[in-house]
């Protein structure tokens, strides 16, 4: 049977344009569809301006440190410029990585409109114009995900904000209740706290960033606390509304009605799948109410339907849909057989300090009964992080106990987010901590402290007997070493 295309890609932020991308460059006749901008919404909406509102906040925190140590102070942009400078790296990123003109001049066909499935090789795209009737030997849905707004009684009277409109803004709340202490909740607290706003987050869990090392999550808690921001965790909103042009977040904790008032409120509760309007069943593709359901080559039910991205439910990181799409066209148009890397999953919460992880965590390996050592490296007694007065931070290291296989790392630090890709490139192609441990990395780095913390496998290997038996041997005559603490750093 002819079709129109090779491939239709259905989504343009980073799953879809890395998949279109991809299949134009094996020689596919390509159709990307996207109903609203290119780039998605880690450039409209989420990775791209948060970020740049992060840098923000942090020069405004660093203008108060320096006014502690003695330096004089300067005036910070105003609120509305800041916002303004936010929409235009925004504006910037698509002009340079993400407008259509990019992917027009690679060969590719795109289509402004909404798209839904008539049978699972032929869509409808509805265009502002016109209605076009389209086929494809092999179809990838990549349409993303929006706010999840949770069912709470009131929320509906009064207005709120999302990451979808919280970068259009002119000016800061006064102040500010957020819902939710996961990654966009906490790394947003911090930002309008640091930029002036009093922040309050709400979560019904009891500990904020609940994927990331308890340990760690308390540690950034306790910063954040210290910077003024205020927790109610452990509380579930009972209602919501408007009194007096203030924002009241009725919550219960520890059996007490507590209410929170603000002239701001932020949702940020998760993600839902965007497979509203894509009339699936028509396809006959399954879904459930995380997302696309897809195997580990993401293909769907549909062997020549794939799916990869937030649309799956999977990950809700950019760089993971853009892992997936680069399964899902290897596998279909290259017919190689690759798999979802799920053994080295990486992600980062970009507060001050970052918090970084990849691979197992030690609840994982606790519910998988497997035996590991821990490896910590304080950031205290690295010397970049001294010389830059950012001595808060920790390396730990999971790795087994003879062989030094890395099972997974997390960081909480300055840089953490850089420094966690040597322990996820070392995982990936079998590189031990002995290895780490013996390679030259540049004085002084943060880079440094992944081999240091290397280095305590070495420590972990020293006995006394080894050294009674060198002494022995070569007549050495000092003395034997203190290994009486198993977790000394060394």
């Amino acid at each position: 049977m002819n079709y129109d295309y090779d491939m239709i890609v259905i989504g343009g932020g980073a799953a879809g344009l890395t998949a279109s991308g991809m299949s134009v460059n094996f020689g596919a006749k390509t159709l990307l569809v996207e109903k609203d901008r290119l780039g998605g919404d880690c450039t409209w909406h989420g990775c791209i301006p948060s970020k740049t509102l992060l840098h923000f906040s942090q020069i405004a925190h660093s203008l108060e440190v320096a006014g502690n140590l003695g330096f004089s102070d300067s005036a910070l942009i105003s609120q509305n410029q800041i916002f303004d400078k936010v929409r235009k790296v925004r504006k910037k990123v698509y002009q340079e990585a993400d407008h259509p003109s990019i992917y027009e001049e690679m060969g590719m066909e795109i289509i402004s409109g909404s798209a839904h499935f008539i049978d699972d090789h032929t869509l409808t795209v509805q265009t502002k114009d016109d209605k076009r009737v389209i086929s494809s030997k092999y179809i990838i849905v990549a349409t993303g995900s929006s706010p999840l707004i949770p069912s709470i009684k009131g929320l509906e009277t009064v207005p709120y904000l999302t990451n979808e409109s919280l970068f259009e803004l002119t000016t800061l709340p006064e102040r500010l209740t957020i819902i939710g202490a996961g990654p966009i909740g906490v790394e947003m607290a911090q930002a309008f706290q640091r930029l002036g706003s009093e922040v309050q987050v709400v979560d019904v869990m009891d500990r904020i960033l609940v994927k990331d090392d308890p340990e760690f999550s308390e540690i950034l808690k306790k910063q954040l606390t210290d910077e003024g921001i205020q927790f109610y965790l452990d509380a579930r909103v009972q209602k919501i509304k408007e009194e007096d042009n203030q924002i009241i977040v009725e919550t219960l904790q520890n059996n007490e009605t507590q209410k929170i008032s603000s002239n701001g409120l932020l949702i940020a509760t998760g993600r839902e799948a965007n497979v509203g309007g894509l009339k699936l069943k028509r396809a006959r593709i399954s879904f459930d109410r995380k997302g696309i359901l897809v195997d580990e080559h993401c293909r769907t039910n549909i062997k020549h339907i794939f799916a990869c991205g937030d649309v799956t439910g999977r990950y809700q990181l950019t760089h993971m849909s853009e892992h997936m799409a680069k399964v899902a066209v290897t596998n279909a148009l290259l017919k190689y057989p690759t798999k979802i890397d799920s053994k080295h999953v990486t992600w980062c919460t970009f507060t001050d300090p970052e918090v970084a992880h990849v691979g197992a965590t030690v609840h994982d390996l606790q519910q998988r009964g497997v035996k590991f050592e821990t490896y910590r490296f304080p950031y205290s007694k690295l010397d970049r992080a001294i010389t830059d007065f950012e001595e808060h931070g920790m390396i730990k290291v999971f790795a087994k106990k003879w062989s030094g296989k890395i099972l997974g790392a997390t960081i909480i630090g300055n840089r953490a987010g850089d420094m966690i890709s040597e322990y996820a490139l070392a995982m990936k192609n079998g590189i031990t901590l002995r290895k780490i441990a013996d390679t030259i990395h540049p004085y002084p780095t943060y880079g440094l402290g992944n081999r240091r913390a290397a280095d305590q496998w070495y420590v972990r290997q020293q006995s006394v007997g080894m050294v009674k038996w060198l002494k022995r041997v070569f007549g050495y005559r000092g003395p034997l070493p203190d290994v009486s603490d198993p977790h000394r750093i060394v």
